[in-house]
């Protein structure tokens, strides 16, 4: 595994804002979408964002039917004492509203918070979708982020986040990565081979999995799975060119 190329990290934001303009022009066919049943939907975003960046998504997803929420903590600087701590209580406090088990949709570092909650929360939890995610230790030294994470380690609540390697959770478990991703490896968003979970491949960026219309099927399709009867996804064939499952890996 190797960081992604200088070239292709600098060319994140505009290959971002054709997936963005793409999305835009395709709209009007996300009625084609499958409706959701109303159960909340968690959305958090990744390293140097916030909820701003989910608002497309959460927009979209709200069309669909769904309760979706974002996390409302502001810029996500990393596992912060505050992050750390009110997370769960989010978490709680919208599967308390609802009384319903929450989906969550995690982007980069947000999968990583997405995986922590599910691990310790089960029982709140209904499935995860992670966008980007790396899951294995190697990103330390594979992602162009880390020179900013390590520099902002001084605010961060000591060993946090919990890195996992990806292992299987008691959840249901989607993980979509691009190969073309100039922010991570994508290998380190592979999660492990497991009977409830998934790695998806799409083309496009880093940056632009939130709005990715390929990224935005795959969460409407595994969102709209009734409770409790989770299989993995079949593309429809229009799609079977632009989203492909990778096979997981298993750890030695």
């Amino acid at each position: 595994m190797k960081r992604p190329s200088i070239i292709r990290a600098l060319a994140e934001p505009v290959r971002a804002g054709g997936e963005f303009a793409t999305s835009l022009g395709l709209r009007p066919f996300s009625r084609l979408l499958p409706n959701g049943d109303g159960h909340p939907v968690l959305v958090l975003p990744g390293f140097m964002a916030g909820d701003g960046s989910t608002r497309a998504l959460r927009q979209l997803l709200k069309s669909l039917g769904y309760a979706a929420h974002g996390w409302g903590l502001g810029r996500n600087i990393g596992p912060t004492e505050r992050v750390v701590n009110e997370m769960p209580a989010l978490l709680h406090r919208i599967a308390a509203d609802s009384g319903e088990q929450v989906s969550i949709v995690g982007w980069s570092l947000g999968g990583i918070y997405a995986r922590h909650l599910a691990a310790h929360t089960p029982d709140l939890v209904r499935l995860l979708v992670t966008l980007g995610t790396p899951v294995r230790s190697e990103v330390h030294r594979t992602s162009n982020a880390s020179p900013l994470f390590e520099a902002l380690r001084a605010v961060h609540v000591p060993g946090h986040p919990m890195l996992d390697d990806g292992q299987g959770l008691s959840v249901p478990v989607t993980a979509v990565h691009t190969r073309s991703d100039g922010i991570v490896d994508w290998h380190t968003c592979l999660v492990q081979h497991a009977a409830n979970a998934e790695n998806l491949r799409v083309r496009g960026s880093h940056t632009g999995l939130g709005f990715n219309p390929a990224v935005g099927y795959i969460i409407a399709d595994r969102l709209a799975q009734p409770l409790g009867t989770w299989v993995p996804l079949v593309p429809p064939r229009p799609y079977r060119r632009i989203i492909t499952h990778e096979p997981g890996w298993t750890a030695a």
